[in-house]
């Protein structure tokens, strides 16, 4: 199954052939990892990379219910499913983003953006679609308190550790793709900014016990990032679409808002008034006043800069919009009515002479020698 178009053979082992093929050597890779389960003596082995692991049986009101906890196994799990999103990746930008940017004939640096945003729309709409059932049916939006009740969050549903895990695997699998999609050096500073804040959130929510309060940040932020997606491939379609952008910029905001007072009402208030304190490894519990003041000492950074940079997009296009009104005003200016040429005879009008009575004036015989 090959997923790029051959268009010319490269050597083996060589940069451009694993550029080219990348997909087709993970995909193979998947493929003898899913051969190994059928076989007794690798399948223990094998369901490492397939199956959460750390699975623990406990009694609850509704019977028997299997939850589970992180450990180092969790990198193998994690690892097989950065495979898996390299080979969708390839999938999208072949069958959709290919196909689309054929039809639009963008420029080079403008093809990258479009690429970008094309596939962080797939991953956000998937991603806040995905965590938002997972807050419905585990109860958080409609009891807010359960999101610092009862820590440590130890023991996780099967659909809240595969939800991280996949996070996990999605933002390790953009860095090798700015290897395999020849992305710009000068591009990826930003890129590498966004990847290892969206790890570093991500593993610490993971890793303290913040799940739940990770699971609402994490769908604030990603239905927010995708409207400015969708408004970034309209605004490539058709550079008039512009109001998108507007809506966008009320939501993000709105979202820095709601994202530093549901951290100070979850972490500042909630776990500070917990009964449950001090620093225990074994139990999972992370609740001392300098982790609790390193976490948000982190997210209001986090927030600061993601406010400033907003502010300076934002002052950037006030500048740009006022710099082409005053070149449409200068434009404008310089270029007066032609008045209508006029002779004794009467007037020019499309190059012919007319009199003042609108008849053509008769033409004077020149006398012959």
């Amino acid at each position: 199954m090959a997923f790029r178009r051959r268009n010319k053979s490269y050597p083996f082992f060589s940069q451009e052939f694993l550029i080219q093929n990348h997909a087709d050597i993970v995909l193979t890779l998947v493929i003898f990892i899913l051969i190994a389960l059928m076989f007794e003596a690798t399948a223990k082995t094998a369901i490492l990379f397939i199956q959460p692991q750390y699975n623990v049986t406990t009694l609850s009101p509704e019977g028997e219910v299997t939850v589970y906890h992180y450990g180092w196994k969790d990198g193998a799990t994690v690892l097989f499913y950065l495979c898996i999103v390299i080979i969708l990746h390839a999938v999208v930008q072949e069958y959709l983003l290919d196909k689309v940017n054929r039809r639009l004939h963008l420029s080079k640096s403008k093809n990258t953006k479009f690429n970008e945003s094309g596939q962080l729309c797939v991953f956000h709409l998937v991603s806040s679609v995905w965590s938002l059932y997972i807050l419905l049916t585990e109860g958080y939006l409609l009891h807010p308190s359960s999101l610092w009740e009862n820590y440590p969050h130890i023991h996780l549903r099967f659909q809240v550790k595969f939800f991280y895990l996949t996070q996990l695997a999605y933002w390790l699998h953009a860095l090798p793709e700015l290897y395999f999609q020849k992305v710009r050096k000068e591009e990826i500073p930003r890129q590498l900014q966004y990847i290892g804040l969206y790890l570093l959130h991500i593993a610490a929510a993971y890793l303290l016990n913040l799940s739940r309060v990770g699971l609402v940040l994490l769908f604030l932020q990603y239905l927010s990032e995708l409207g400015f997606h969708i408004a970034r491939l309209f605004y490539f379609t058709d550079e008039n679409h512009q109001k998108m952008f507007d809506l966008w910029a009320v939501s993000f905001v709105f979202t820095r808002m709601a994202t530093l007072t549901l951290m100070f009402l979850a972490v500042g208030f909630g776990l500070a008034r917990s009964e449950n304190q001090g620093l225990d490894w074994d139990s999972g519990n992370f609740n001392t006043v300098l982790i609790r003041m390193t976490v948000l000492l982190l997210v209001c950074l986090t927030q600061s800069w993601l406010l400033w940079k907003f502010i300076r997009f934002q002052l950037r296009r006030w500048r740009e919009f006022r710099h082409e009104q005053a070149l449409r005003k200068k434009t404008a200016a310089k270029q007066p009515l032609r008045p209508l040429k006029r002779d004794s005879l009467g007037h020019h009008e499309n190059g012919v002479l007319k009199a003042e009575n609108g008849a053509s004036p008769r033409t004077k015989k020149l006398k012959s020698p």
